[in-house]
């Protein structure tokens, strides 16, 4: 089976549409902090989609508009600017941003799954250092749901090619965030087979895309260069599964 790969990027940016910005005229500070928007992932996500060639879906709508990176009953759908709206209206907000974002990237997996092909999502992201008073402690996080066999492997792969490459950042697993939470890569994955979808949310910690411009640009570079490694067209995921399925017992240890 051949591999269709595919980037998205849900946080973008913090931009809001002209008829909303009434809403936002005493949330400046909020719109530019982490519940605005995440810092960075639009540049990581441009970088990975143009190394692997691969398509890219992205926003630059504030996700305090609506959070396109949750299910559509979720409770954080809609933010506390944006949750007072009218029912109508929260409709309406739906209609313009949350359902174009979603229904493009299931038709483009859609038809390529149609094709006999398996999708592999990469969903690009960035968390602030610290929340609710917790500093987090890593650098990277490769979120995945610990159910999916190739999901695991693929993260296990990715942690040891970003260590060999970058020693002095912390790797993790399912951190700051649980990889089969709500969000769009568990929505997919309701829809979709372990077999003909793969999900992985790669996070970074936006410290250093906030920090020294030369120090992120070497970190975009390097996580760039360890997915390329692994997700090359040229590289086909059956050749991989046997790399992979030969070193079983360092892939357990890394666990």
């Amino acid at each position: 089976m051949s591999d269709f790969i595919i980037v998205t990027c849900e946080h973008g940016g913090n931009r809001v549409p002209a008829a909303y910005s009434p809403l936002f005229r005493r949330h400046q500070r909020l719109l530019n902090s982490h519940r605005g928007y995440d810092p960075g992932s639009l540049e990581l996500a441009r970088a990975c989609a143009r190394r692997l060639k691969a398509p890219l879906h992205f926003a630059t709508v504030t996700r305090l508009l609506v959070e396109l990176n949750r299910s559509i009953k979720h409770r954080s759908l809609f933010s506390v600017v944006t949750k007072s709206l009218s029912a109508t209206e929260r409709e309406v907000l739906l209609e313009e941003h949350y359902w174009p974002h979603l229904r493009k990237i299931e038709a483009e997996m859609a038809g390529a799954i149609a094709d006999g092909r398996r999708v592999l999502h990469l969903s690009m992201h960035t968390f602030t250092p610290q929340l609710d008073g917790q500093v987090r402690k890593a650098d990277i996080g490769l979120l995945y749901d610990p159910r999916r066999p190739w999901e695991v492997e693929i993260c296990a792969e990715l942690r040891q090619s970003l260590r060999q490459r970058r020693p002095d950042l912390v790797v993790r697993r399912n951190y700051p965030y649980q990889g089969k939470a709500d969000g769009l890569t568990t929505t997919l994955r309701r829809k979709w087979t372990a077999d003909a979808y793969v999900g992985i949310e790669i996070e970074v910690n936006h410290k250093w895309a906030l920090g020294d411009r030369h120090k992120w640009r070497l970190i975009v570079g390097d996580v760039t260069r360890a997915i390329h490694r692994f997700f090359a067209p040229s590289t086909s995921r059956e050749h991989a599964g046997e790399c992979l399925r030969s070193d079983t017992h360092r892939l357990k240890e890394s666990l």
